[in-house]
């Protein structure tokens, strides 16, 4: 372990002496506002995927909608609304620094919008689409990658029907703005591949058609796709952020239908939807969708006891739960928007080929949906003003229960505005498509209110900060009774010329059951980050320091520290990450953010006593040809030994590398 330590300490100093980097990414952003909940759901992998798409296919500024700036996280209602009046009065905008202009749009907000929205010659008009348009704009983008683990995994000896590579194929065709086609063909390590159940190759296949202001047509999406309507409390299997990120964007509500070109094969419909224009206030929304989906069924039966989402088929009983069962849904969505008010009603029923029958030995599970036919339906609703925003949504179902979510905010002044979050989840409610604020993770069994404010501090920093409670009625995941949670966070960012930092510090309390007893006691968890980014021309240097307290039965600390370097020449860029993590326990676990290969999300967490290296290489040979390595490499100090079951190591250390090849015509 000293022989480690020493080399990660002579490689800190060596880092500390050639400080430097390039323009500050937006994943850095997305780093900065995300929490552990983040990284440990799947909001967090989808809200990259979904902006790394919309990097590579920038919007344009001066014929993008107000649906399509709503995609992006970082953008309020009121500067979305305020850019739309903008570019209203003014005209074609001629440069992204024109946007200073807007008296809500922070130079920081513009940095992060120059990533995903450009301004395109006034030659590539809104012609009407015909198939000579088509074929005169049409882009071609190819993304092949390969992942090579150099370990074994006690299954791929013994186990998994397949080898142990992953790979997929990402296909994209755009022209203009009226035209986006998908196909996305992916592998998981362990899966067969031309074998088996497996025949035609890889093991999961998407495809989607997208059209988009098409006359009366907004956006129509065929083959995969994801929607989100209101603030998420019945429909939303699109991305979204957690307390933090709802402050950044002040609780806006969106409705939006996303074509699906992720590999992740759980948490989107398949069919058809589309968002016609009937007039410059109103909106109708329609969809369907058929799809198959896994299931673990009860022990000889034909009843569903849990619906899967990990998209695994690695071994006989995982090929047995492979879309197993059918789920079909229709629905529809009615919005209207003008001078600022806003307001929708969205309804679908949903209807499973087989019973949904859920173990309710654990008492926390008694309330979850049961029954093969449902049915949810909401109205949102809200008003945008200079200072004042509101926006909430009531929705009910098959249980007959009233859910309900409201949020308001309101400047105080140019540099201070102050948000209010309320919400109500019975623990009878239930929707099987829902994804809203929630401190339990689940739109079910919560109520609550949330209070932060958003202060701009001088010109350089922002002061973001919360407190939240919220009261869970009914018994949770390893709760055993009634309980509630006090969750609370301040997070301070700047950023001046070159340089950029953040600070956070977070603290949660609440109760959890003693392992193996029903015996609640106090958990309490405190958590800190400290970093600091320098910026140049050619050269990064970012230092990030993480703790974590935690006291359950016992008291557990844990600390890791980052360094991340980055040098970027014409064609080349190289990005090196080193990070030495010490904890006593899972509890106190710590994670950081990888750059990785393109449309792959990489936020490990760590936890034990080890070290972290990863190298990232660039290429861009030309415009349209790129290619991407990473190696990665994890010793732990502390264990002989690593995971367990089928994905047991025998061994101290991981490594495994990247290979991604990018072809744009």
């Amino acid at each position: 372990m000293r022989k480690w330590l020493l080399i990660f300490l002579i490689f800190y100093m060596g880092t500390t002496i050639c400080c430097a980097q390039n323009e500050r990414s937006w994943e850095e952003w997305l780093g900065t506002m995300s929490e552990i909940d983040d990284a440990e759901s799947n909001r967090l992998e989808l809200t990259y995927e979904e902006l790394s798409e919309l990097e590579n296919h920038k919007l344009d500024l001066n014929r993008c909608t107000r649906e399509e700036l709503l995609q992006l996280p970082f953008l309020s209602a009121q500067q979305v609304m305020d850019f739309i009046e903008y570019r209203d009065r003014y005209g074609r905008i001629e440069t992204i620094v024109e946007l200073r202009m807007i008296k809500s749009m922070e130079k920081s907000t513009i940095d992060l919008l120059s990533h995903f929205a450009t301004i395109y010659p006034e030659e590539v008009k809104d012609t009407l689409p015909s198939f000579k348009n088509i074929i005169r704009y049409a882009r071609h983008e190819l993304v092949a990658t390969f992942k090579v683990p150099f370990y074994n995994r006690r299954g791929d000896v013994n186990g998994y029907l397949g080898y142990k590579y992953k790979h997929w194929l990402r296909y994209t065709f755009t022209s203009g703005p009226h035209v986006k086609m998908g196909f996305v063909a992916s592998q998981d390590a362990g899966e067969p591949f031309f074998a088996g159940q497996n025949s035609m190759g890889y093991d999961y296949y998407s495809f989607y058609l997208m059209l988009q202001k098409w006359g009366y047509i907004r956006r129509m999406v065929v083959g995969r796709y994801r929607l989100k309507f209101g603030l998420g409390l019945i429909m939303n299997n699109s991305f979204g952020l957690g307390k933090v990120n709802t402050l950044a964007s002040l609780g806006r509500t969106v409705n939006n239908i996303t074509p699906h070109g992720s590999r992740t094969e759980a948490n989107y419909l398949q069919g058809a939807a589309a968002t016609f224009k009937l007039s410059n206030s109103f909106s109708l929304t329609a969809f369907a969708s058929w799809r198959t989906i896994d299931a673990t069924l009860n022990h000889n039966s034909t009843k569903v006891a849990t619906i899967l989402q990990t998209g695994y088929h690695r071994t006989k009983s995982e090929m047995e739960r492979r879309r197993n069962t059918s789920e079909a849904l229709f629905g529809g969505n009615v919005n209207f928007f003008c001078n600022g008010w806003h307001a929708g009603i969205t309804g679908f029923y949903t209807h499973f080929n087989r019973e949904l029958k859920p173990s309710t030995t654990q008492l926390y599970r008694y309330w979850y949906p049961k029954g093969s036919q449902f049915w949810n339906a909401s109205i949102d609703y809200g008003y945008v003003s200079g200072r004042l925003n509101i926006s909430g949504e009531t929705a009910t179902g098959n249980c007959q229960q009233i859910a309900t979510i409201n949020t308001i905010s309101y400047q105080l002044t140019p540099s201070l505005t102050l948000m209010a979050l309320q919400r109500y989840y019975p623990y009878q409610y239930y929707s099987l498509f829902s994804e809203s604020f929630a401190e339990g993770g689940n739109v079910q069994n919560e109520s609550g209110v949330y209070l932060g404010g958003n202060w701009l501090i001088g010109r350089y920093m922002k002061l973001l900060f919360y407190t939240d409670y919220a009261w869970f009625a009914w018994p949770k995941y390893r709760i055993s009774e009634s309980s509630g949670s006090w969750d609370n966070m301040i997070q301070l960012t700047g950023q001046k010329e070159l340089w950029s930092w953040a600070f956070r510090y977070r603290i949660r309390a609440k109760k959890r059951d003693i392992t193996g007893k029903r015996i609640a006691i106090p958990f309490t968890e405190q958590r800190a980050r400290a970093s600091a980014i320098y910026n140049n021309n050619n050269w990064s240097l970012q230092t990030q320091l993480d703790m974590a307290l935690c006291q359950f039965t016992h008291k557990s600390y844990g600390i890791m520290l980052t360094e991340n370097i980055g040098y970027s020449y014409q064609h080349i860029r190289l990005n090196l990450t080193a990070g030495f993590f010490n904890t006593d326990d899972y509890n106190s676990r710590l994670y950081t953010y990888e750059r990785g290969v393109l449309y792959n999300f990489s936020f490990p967490s760590f936890y034990g006593k080890g070290m972290r290296l990863a190298l990232n290489t660039r290429v861009d040979f030309t415009n349209r040809l790129m290619l991407i390595g990473k190696l990665g490499i994890t010793k732990y100090f502390d264990r002989k030994v690593i995971g367990s079951g089928l994905q047991r190591i025998n061994g101290s250390s991981v490594s495994d590398l990247e290979v991604q090849l990018r072809v744009k015509l």
